[in-house]
């Protein structure tokens, strides 16, 4: 069987690319976690929009239906004493 022989070249090649893969891993992984953060950094900020204009939302309904509930309240009374007067008439 023939040895085969490799060119120093080659292996002098290979040896350096994977020493730069080796070398750039940290770089990568410190871009990819700061690019994950910034993503949940800005959904964070999204969703502490979306809530504040819901509970803008809701407490205008609540204002909505406390004004409504105090104009029900006079009109009941003006209609208890629209009955005290109907029934005296009687």
């Amino acid at each position: 069987m023939a040895k085969l022989t490799v060119n120093e070249k080659i292996t002098d090649s290979i040896t350096q690319v994977n020493t730069k893969v080796l070398a750039d891993a940290p770089a990568m992984a410190m871009g990819n976690l700061y690019t994950s953060m910034g993503l949940a950094l800005s959904n964070s900020s999204l969703n502490s929009a979306a809530s504040q204009q819901q509970a803008g939302i809701t407490m205008q309904a609540a204002t909505v239906q406390g004004v409504n509930a105090l104009g029900a309240i006079g009109s009941a009374v003006l209609g208890r004493a629209a009955e005290g007067v109907i029934e005296k008439d009687s």
